[in-house]
C-alpha cells in the first residue's frame, strides 16, 4: 500500500459524516428530570443540568451533568460521558463516568431508521446490588431540538428491569 493510500484511508476514518451531525440536536443546557428505581415502589425523583457541548472538531458530544444537591443516595452527584459514532464499524458508542460509582460505563448501538432513537447496549459487567452479570440497555428518544429522553435497563438472566428514566428540556 503506498503512503498515499494510507494518508487517504486515515483521512476518510477520521473524517466527520451526516451521522455526527445528528448529534448537534443534544447540543446546549438542559434542565433533566430523574426518575430511579432502586427496588420496587415509586421511584426516586431528582434534578439536575446537563451541559453538552461538540468536541474534537465535531466528532464527539461530551456531557456534563450536575445533579442538584439532594438527600438521596448520591448527593452531589456528577457525571461525564462522551458519545459518538464510529465511522470504522458503523455504530454509535458511549463513554459515562459518575460519582454513585468507579464504573467505567461504554455502550454500543444503532439508530433507528427515523434517525431519532438510538438503541445502545453495554458489554457484560456485574450488576451493583446482586453481583451477577448483566448488561446495560439504554434508549435515547430524540422528541425534537428542546426535548429528549433516555431509558437504562439493567438486563440479566431473569429479564430485563428498568432502572432509570431522564427527560431533558433545553434551558433558555
Amino acid at each position: 500500500m503506498s503512503d498515499t493510500t494510507q494518508t487517504s484511508d486515515c483521512a476518510a476514518i477520521g473524517a466527520t459524516t451526516e451521522e455526527h451531525e445528528m448529534l448537534e440536536a443534544f447540543v446546549g443546557t438542559f434542565a433533566a428530570k430523574v426518575s430511579m428505581w432502586m427496588g420496587p415502589g415509586d421511584p426516586m425523583v431528582s434534578t439536575g443540568v446537563m451541559n453538552n457541548t461538540m468536541e474534537l472538531g465535531g466528532r464527539f458530544l461530551h456531557q456534563s451533568y450536575i445533579g442538584d444537591a439532594t438527600d438521596g443516595p448520591f448527593p452531589e452527584f456528577e457525571g461525564r460521558g462522551y458519545w459518538g459514532y464510529n465511522t470504522t464499524t458503523k455504530k454509535w458508542e458511549g463513554f459515562w463516568i459518575d460519582t454513585a460509582t468507579t464504573a467505567m460505563q461504554t455502550e454500543q448501538g444503532d439508530v433507528d431508521a427515523s434517525g431519532t432513537t438510538w438503541t445502545m447496549i453495554g458489554p457484560e459487567q456485574v450488576h451493583p446490588a446482586s453481583g451477577e452479570m448483566m448488561r446495560k440497555k439504554s434508549i435515547i428518544r430524540l422528541r425534537d431540538r428542546d426535548h429528549h429522553a433516555m431509558e437504562m435497563s439493567f438486563i440479566t438472566a431473569d429479564g430485563e428491569q428498568k432502572v432509570m428514566e431522564i427527560h431533558y428540556t433545553r434551558q433558555g
